[in-house]
C-alpha cells in the first residue's frame, strides 16, 4: 500500500510541471493572439499600422512593439499623394471640393484643382452635377486623366457612371455632413480609380480622414520606370500570351527546375483546369473633345459641320519694333481620328502673320510679310482690311502631337487688329471591335487534357464529360449607348469550359505506410502503440501511455448581434432618384457587429438592436434574398420602345 501511495505522489509531482507548462504556453498564446488583434483586427487597423507606412517608407513596428523598421517598397514615396476637401452649400450641394495632388510623388503638391460644377450626385466613378437643390437639369461626370497626366472630368451619360446617389436637399437634409466618411470614400475612390487606371504603377491607400478632408498615401509599387506602361499589362490586350510567358519563365528559372526534379514532384496527378472563351465586342462613341484639345488665345470658337471646329487666335497689335504674338496649342489626343487641320482665312488691320510651331507659313497684309523682320511700309494704314483665303494644310503637324498655331499682329490706328482662323475637322463616328478571347486553346491541344463540362451562355453542353445534346440558340445583344448602339447576333458570347488533365512527372515508389496503419489501427485516447524495424530487419512493437494536456473550454460560436439604421433610397437611375418613384423611400441599412467580452453588443451611430448577441446564422434569410433577385432577373426584359 505504501508503495502504490509513493508511486501516485511520484506521478503527481512529475506531472505538475508539465500541467503548469501548458497553462504557461496557453496564457503566452492568449497573450499574443490578443495583442495581434489590436494591430491586425480589421482593416482600418491593418491599414494604419502596415499598409500606410510601408508605402510612406515610415517606421513599422513588430507585433509586439519590440523592434521597428523602415520598409522601400516603391521606388518613390509620397507621405500624401492626394487630398480632397469637401464643403456643403445652403442646398445640400456640395458646392466647393477641392483636390490637391502629388502627381510625380515628390512629396509637394503639383496639381489645385476645384470643380466649376455643384456635386448634386456621388457615383462610383464620377459625380452628376444639377440645378442648385434639385434633380434638374442634371449633368454627368466622369473622373478622368487627360493625356497630360492631369486629372479632369469627363461630361459622359449616365449609363456611364456606377453606384449614383443623391446628397442634395431633394433627398434629404444635411446628407453630406450626415454621412460625411462614406461620401469622402466615395469621391476619393472615383478619383483613385481613374489615376490607377492611367498609370498602374501606382499604388494607393487610404491614410486619414480629418472632418471634411481625406488624405491618401501613395506610391509607384510595381515598377522603377518613368513610363507608365508595364509588361504586365500587356496580357489584358493579348491573354493568351501569359501561359507561354509562364513556361519561358519556369524554363530559366533554377528553382523551378529544381522543385520540378525534386521527389515531390514525380508521380502521376490529375488536375482540373478552368478556362474561359469570351466574345468581346466593344462599341466607343467619340465625341470632338475625344480627338482634339485646343487652348490658348482663342477668341471664337464655331462648328463649320458634323466633326469640324474653326478656332480664330485673335488680337490687337503695335507700331513697335516687337508686334504681339497670339498663340494656341492643339493638343492630337487621337491622331487617327485628325481628318484635316486648316489655316482657313487670315485677316488684319495692318498685317498679320501665321505661324505653325514657331515657322512662319503665311500673311495677311498690304505688303509681304514672310520673315522675322518687320513688313516694309507705314503701320497705321487706314482704309480697308486685307484678307488671304488661301487654305495652308497643318495637317502633319497636328497628327504628329501637341501643335501650337500664332498670329503675330503689326498694327495700330483705328484697326489695330489680326487675326488667324484655324479649321480643324475630325472622324467622330462610332468605332467597334470584336475579338474572340480563347483561353482553352492550350487545354484543348494538350493531349493529356480532356473536356469534363462546358456551358455555353448559360447552357451546359458537356457535364461529366458527356455530351448533353443541348445546343444553345443564337443570341442577340445590344452593345453602347446612345448613338452607340448596336445590334448583333451570334452562335455564342460566353463559353466556360473545365479540362481534366493528367501530369505525370515520372514514376515514384509507393511509401511504406504499415508503421502508421499500425499506430492508426492500435493506438487510443490514452495509448500511443508503435512498431519499429531496426538496421538488420528485426521489428519489435511498444505501447507507452499517452494523454494531452486538459483544453479549456471553447465557445460554440463568435457571439454576434444584429443591428439596423434608417436610410433614405437616394440611388440615381437614368428617370432620377428611385426614392421618389416609392411610395415611401425609407430604408434600413442591417448591420452585423462582434460582442464585446462581457456580450454587449457595440451599437453604432444611429443604429438599433435587432437580435441580441449570440450564435446567429441568416444564412437561410441571405439564401432567400439572392434566390429574389435572380428571379426577378430572369423575368426583366430590355425593351427599345416605351412599353
Amino acid at each position: 500500500m505504501k508503495g502504490k501511495t509513493l508511486i501516485l505522489l511520484i506521478n503527481s509531482v512529475a506531472l505538475a510541471p508539465q500541467s503548469g507548462l501548458a497553462q504557461d504556453m496557453e496564457a503566452r498564446a492568449r497573450a499574443a493572439a490578443a495583442t495581434s488583434r489590436t494591430k491586425s483586427s480589421d482593416s482600418d487597423a491593418i491599414t494604419s499600422n502596415y499598409v500606410n507606412p510601408g508605402l510612406a517608407g515610415e517606421a513599422i513596428s513588430t507585433v509586439d512593439n519590440s523592434r521597428s523598421f523602415t520598409t522601400n517598397l516603391a521606388c518613390q514615396k509620397s507621405a500624401t499623394m492626394l487630398e480632397l476637401l469637401v464643403q456643403p452649400g445652403a442646398t445640400g450641394d456640395i458646392t466647393h471640393m477641392s483636390i490637391a495632388r502629388d502627381s510625380d510623388l515628390d512629396g509637394s503638391f503639383d496639381q489645385n484643382l476645384t470643380l466649376p460644377v455643384p456635386v448634386s450626385g456621388i457615383c462610383a466613378n464620377g459625380i452628376v452635377s444639377c440645378d442648385a437643390g434639385s434633380w434638374n437639369n442634371c449633368t454627368p461626370f466622369q473622373w478622368d486623366v487627360a493625356s497630360s497626366g492631369s486629372l479632369k472630368l469627363s461630361q459622359v451619360p449616365l449609363t456611364d457612371l456606377s453606384a449614383c446617389y443623391c446628397v442634395n436637399a431633394s433627398c434629404g437634409s444635411n446628407l453630406v455632413l450626415g454621412n460625411l466618411n462614406s461620401v469622402l470614400k466615395d469621391l476619393g475612390g472615383g478619383i483613385i480609380g481613374a489615376l490607377t487606371t492611367a498609370d498602374p504603377r501606382i499604388g494607393v491607400a487610404q491614410a486619414s480622414i480629418e472632418g471634411p478632408v481625406i488624405r491618401y498615401v501613395g506610391a509607384q509599387t510595381t515598377a522603377c520606370t518613368a513610363s507608365p506602361s508595364l509588361t504586365s499589362t500587356s496580357y489584358r490586350a493579348d491573354p493568351t500570351a501569359i501561359t507561354g510567358d509562364a513556361t519561358a519563365s519556369a524554363q530559366a528559372s533554377s528553382v523551378f527546375q529544381a522543385l520540378a526534379g525534386s521527389a515531390s514532384a514525380t508521380g502521376k496527378a490529375e488536375v482540373t483546369r478552368s478556362c474561359s472563351i469570351d466574345r468581346e465586342i466593344n462599341v466607343k462613341s467619340w465625341d470632338y473633345d475625344d480627338i482634339v484639345g485646343a487652348a490658348g488665345a482663342i477668341t471664337s470658337v464655331t462648328a463649320c459641320g458634323t466633326g469640324c471646329r474653326r478656332y480664330q487666335i485673335r488680337g490687337s497689335g503695335t507700331c513697335g519694333s516687337v508686334p504681339p504674338i497670339y498663340t494656341a496649342t492643339f493638343d492630337s489626343i487621337a491622331p487617327a481620328r485628325i481628318v484635316s487641320a486648316r489655316i482657313v482665312e487670315m485677316g488684319a488691320d495692318d498685317w498679320v502673320q501665321a505661324r505653325v510651331n514657331g515657322q512662319i507659313v503665311g500673311y495677311a497684309g498690304k505688303r509681304p510679310w514672310t520673315g522675322e523682320a518687320l513688313p516694309s511700309g507705314d503701320c497705321r494704314i487706314s482704309g480697308d482690311p486685307y484678307y488671304n483665303r488661301t487654305a495652308i494644310d497643318i495637317t502633319p503637324q497636328l497628327r504628329a502631337g501637341a501643335m501650337t498655331v500664332g498670329a503675330r499682329v503689326r498694327a495700330g490706328g483705328d484697326g489695330n487688329w489680326g487675326y488667324v482662323t484655324v479649321e480643324v475637322q475630325v472622324d467622330t463616328a462610332c468605332e467597334v471591335s470584336e475579338r474572340l478571347v480563347d483561353l482553352c486553346a492550350g487545354y484543348a491541344q494538350d493531349k493529356s487534357c480532356t473536356l469534363d463540362s462546358e456551358s455555353v451562355d448559360g447552357v451546359t453542353t458537356f457535364s461529366n464529360g458527356v455530351n448533353t445534346g443541348l445546343k444553345p440558340l443564337a443570341q442577340t445583344r445590344l452593345f453602347g449607348t446612345g448613338n452607340c448602339t448596336f445590334q448583333y447576333s451570334r452562335d455564342f458570347f460566353e463559353r466556360g469550359r473545365r479540362y481534366k488533365c493528367l501530369i505525370d512527372n515520372g514514376e515514384v515508389s509507393a511509401p511504406d505506410l504499415s508503421r502508421s496503419a499500425y499506430i492508426i489501427d492500435r493506438s487510443t485516447e490514452t495509448l500511443l502503440a508503435d512498431r519499429t524495424a531496426s538496421g538488420d530487419g528485426t521489428i519489435s512493437t511498444s505501447t507507452r501511455a499517452f494523454s494531452l494536456p486538459d483544453r479549456p473550454a471553447v465557445p460554440a460560436c463568435e457571439p454576434i448581434c444584429k443591428t439596423r439604421a434608417p436610410k433614405a433610397n437616394s440611388d440615381v437611375a437614368i428617370s432620377g432618384v428611385v426614392g421618389a418613384s416609392q411610395n415611401d423611400p425609407a430604408g434600413w441599412n442591417s448591420f452585423y457587429h462582434s460582442c464585446t467580452a462581457d456580450n454587449v453588443c457595440p451599437l453604432g451611430e444611429g443604429e438599433e438592436l435587432v437580435t441580441a448577441c449570440g450564435c446567429l446564422d441568416d444564412f437561410p434569410e441571405a439564401a432567400v434574398m439572392m434566390q429574389t433577385v435572380r428571379l426577378a432577373g430572369s423575368d426583366l426584359a430590355c425593351t427599345a420602345g416605351t412599353p
